[in-house]
C-alpha cells in the first residue's frame, strides 16, 4: 500500500513537470500558497461519551499547480497542508499531501469557477503531543470547489473543500486512563484562500 502511495505521489509531481515543459498556449503553471479555515469532525474521548464539536482554526497550505486549457480547463495541483482544530482546551493537527484534480470554466472577465475531487494523503496527525498513527486511512479522497479571479499572472481564490469518506484516528489519551481509546473524525472541511502567482 505504501509503494503505491508513492508511486501516485511520483506520477503527480512528473505530471507537474510535464506541464511545467511543455506548456501550450492558454496553459500555465505556477506556485501558490495561503490559509486554510478548517475543522475536522467530531471528537469521542470513549465509547460511551457525547461527541465533542470542533471550533475552527487557521491552518496555511503552500503548493504549485498547472492550468491546461483557457475558457475550459483542467488544473491539477499538488498542496502542502497543515490544519488544526480545537476541542474545548485540546488541539488536532494534521499535516497532509492534497492533490485536487479541478475543472473550471471562466463566467465572466477574470472570474472562474471550478471544482473536482481531491486526493488526500495524510503525512502526519498529533493531538495534544500525542503522535496518532492509527488511522483508518492514510489516503482519501475529498471535494473541492470555488471561484478565483486572475489577473494576468497573479490569481485569488476562495474554495470549500470536504472529505467525502469517514476516516477516523484512535488513540489512547493518557490524561484519560491506558484502557481509554479516544477516536476522532479526520475528515476535513474548510474554507481556503489561496494566492498564486504563474
Amino acid at each position: 500500500m505504501k509503494n503505491l502511495k508513492n508511486s501516485i505521489i511520483t506520477s503527480l509531481v512528473m505530471v507537474f513537470i510535464g506541464l511545467s515543459m511543455n506548456a501550450q498556449n492558454g496553459s500555465s503553471f505556477g506556485f501558490k500558497g495561503g490559509l486554510n479555515y478548517s475543522a475536522y469532525g467530531d471528537y469521542f474521548e470513549s465509547i460511551g461519551e457525547n461527541a465533542k464539536n470542533p471550533d475552527r482554526n487557521i491552518g496555511f497550505h503552500i503548493g504549485i499547480f498547472g492550468k491546461l486549457g483557457n475558457k475550459l480547463y483542467f488544473r491539477p495541483e499538488l498542496v502542502y497542508s497543515a490544519t488544526k482544530s480545537d476541542y474545548d482546551s485540546n488541539v488536532f493537527e494534521v499535516k497532509k499531501i492534497d492533490a485536487p484534480l479541478l475543472i473550471g470554466v471562466k463566467v465572466l472577465g477574470p472570474v472562474s469557477v471550478f471544482g473536482g475531487p481531491s486526493l488526500q494523503y495524510i503525512l502526519d496527525t498529533e493531538f495534544e503531543g500525542i503522535d496518532i498513527d492509527n488511522i483508518e486511512d492514510d489516503f482519501s479522497v475529498g471535494l473541492n470547489f470555488g471561484v478565483g479571479v486572475n489577473f494576468n499572472k497573479i490569481g485569488i481564490d476562495l474554495r470549500y473543500e470536504r472529505g467525502f469518506n469517514n476516516n477516523e484516528a484512535t488513540f489512547i489519551d493518557n490524561n484519560l486512563g491506558s484502557d481509554v481509546t479516544s477516536r476522532i473524525d479526520t475528515r476535513p472541511d474548510q474554507l481556503i484562500l489561496s494566492f498564486e502567482l504563474s
